[in-house]
């Protein structure tokens, strides 16, 4: 099992305990809380992800050993607490482990396409699809 496999059966068991999806979007909500603040520079228009209808800007970075770090930020509560998430799968991993996961099959299986409006949705997909862009440039330039 990856890495990111544990992490997401860890977040299904964090939901199972949370019950119906209103604490379940209170609990993503929370996770955004935690979320360190970007600074003025990073909320540029490089950083910016397209096809969001909030505000979203994703910072990557690269640790020594090749793996990707991810930051990022939105100015809606919700859309903080789905990069929290997503940075719980994908920051500190290797670009070929990001690109191996199966994101829409693990978001299906938190429970979340239901629980999600589809701009919403669309947004999700857009941030996940910006990491995956970064994760397939970092495999080629190795």
């Amino acid at each position: 099992m990856s890495a990111i496999d544990a992490e997401l059966s860890e977040l299904i068991d964090e939901f199972e305990l949370l019950g119906d999806w209103e604490e379940r979007i209170r609990h993503v909500i929370d996770l955004g809380k935690s979320l360190d603040p970007l600074t003025d520079a990073e909320r540029s228009d490089l950083n910016k992800v397209r096809g969001c209808a909030s505000q979203v800007w994703l910072v990557t970075g690269r640790s020594p050993d090749g793996a990707l770090t991810f930051r990022g930020d939105s100015d809606a509560y919700i859309v903080r607490g789905l990069i929290a998430l997503l940075l719980r799968f994908y920051s500190n991993r290797q670009p070929d482990e990001i690109l191996a996961f199966d994101a829409k099959g693990g978001m299906t299986r938190l429970g979340l396409e239901g629980a999600l409006t589809m701009q919403r949705s669309n947004g999700l997909f857009s941030m996940v699809e910006r990491i995956r862009r970064d994760a397939r440039e970092a495999t080629a330039a190795a």
